[in-house]
């Protein structure tokens, strides 16, 4: 099991910390009574930082840093690769085409042969069909009965080496297993659930795939509240084994919407991929919240330009913020992303 670290720094003796003077040299005392005295002054001490923490809806716990997340020798590492996790997008079976003409027109790219499927553990049947763009993969379902639950909640598939494997990893991680492991017509599959209610569906295929590596890496885009943003932080560092990037407290505010605010936003990088998560009061002006992945392009106005020729909308933008211009779009059918482009491009 992956282990937290918790980073509390002990006291030194001999110094002035906790008193006048250090641990057996209070005034007035034994050197046994000075040290007993000093004990229970630093325990009151850390009581009182404990209560005032609740009282007032701090954290008791350290902030989260590349420090305080350990992984554990006996939890592999169960990612396969950015270009095998995929965008999970649900529409209409009458959009799924022009859906899926106007991605490939707009990111260019290959999808794979339409079928219909019965893809959960209870009777569904739905289209699908995989979207393989140089900027990330989407998988795109048109459900032609109801979707049981929760299935439509998820955000994303990730492919894992071991499927039991990658289930005890995301328990240890602090993850609830909503969907427990079902076959599918070529694999296995699960969903998961990070704090936060972050829906995650893991995947094993019984033959391995073999997609080409993406010319640049899509972010998962997650809002979270300030309540659960360490829990899921954390919980998602220990089962990606991935790296904190940053953590930006006072982040412009024009990224969600609301240029005269700040708000807290953390980047990660795995195998998984990219992920940034928004910790945010959930006051978004429409459509903030809604996109779920944000894709890299080497130019903004040329994918602008050909996006609007698929019949893809521009909903906000572009704006400029953390060295990258930035817009969100939405595409026939519903579908809606963040699409951006870095600083000189």
């Amino acid at each position: 099991m992956r282990q937290i670290r918790e980073s509390w720094s002990p006291a030194t003796p001999g110094s002035n910390e906790f008193g006048p003077r250090g641990c057996g040299e209070m005034q007035g005392t034994t050197p046994g009574e000075g040290k007993r005295m000093c004990t229970m002054k630093t325990l009151k001490l850390m009581f009182a930082a404990t209560v005032f923490c609740a009282v007032v809806g701090l954290p008791s716990f350290p902030p989260v840093t590349r420090s305080t997340v350990a992984h554990a020798a006996d939890a592999p590492d169960v990612a396969v690769g950015p270009q095998y996790d995929t965008t999970h997008v649900y529409v209409a079976p009458e959009d799924f085409d022009r859906f899926v003409q106007s991605v490939i027109a707009t990111f260019g790219g290959t999808a794979t042969k339409q079928g219909v499927f019965t893809v959960t553990p209870t009777p569904s049947l739905t289209m699908s069909q995989l979207v393989l763009t140089p900027v990330g993969t989407l998988s795109v379902f048109g459900f032609k009965t109801p979707i049981p639950y929760p299935f439509g909640a998820e955000r994303t598939g990730y492919l894992v080496r071991d499927m039991d494997t990658a289930i005890r990893s995301a328990r240890d991680a602090g993850a609830d297993v909503l969907v427990t492991v079902f076959p599918d017509p070529i694999g296995r599959d699960a969903i998961i659930q990070f704090p936060g209610g972050v829906d995650t569906q893991l995947y094993w295929h019984t033959t391995a795939p073999s997609y080409p590596a993406l010319q640049t890496v899509p972010e998962n885009r997650v809002y979270v509240s300030a309540d659960r943003a360490d829990a899921f932080t954390r919980a998602f560092l220990s089962f990606s084994h991935g790296t904190l990037l940053s953590d930006n407290g006072q982040a412009p505010g024009i990224e969600i919407g609301r240029p005269k605010d700040t708000y807290r936003r953390i980047r990660i990088q795995s195998a998984f991929g990219k992920l940034t998560a928004l910790v945010t009061d959930g006051h978004l002006p429409y459509p903030f919240g809604r996109e779920m992945t944000g894709y890299e392009v080497a130019s903004l106005p040329d994918t602008l330009a050909k996006a609007g020729k698929a019949g893809v909308t521009v909903l906000v933008g572009p704006f400029s913020s953390d060295r990258r211009t930035a817009a969100i779009v939405q595409f026939p059918g519903g579908y809606v992303a963040e699409v951006h482009s870095m600083a000189g491009n």
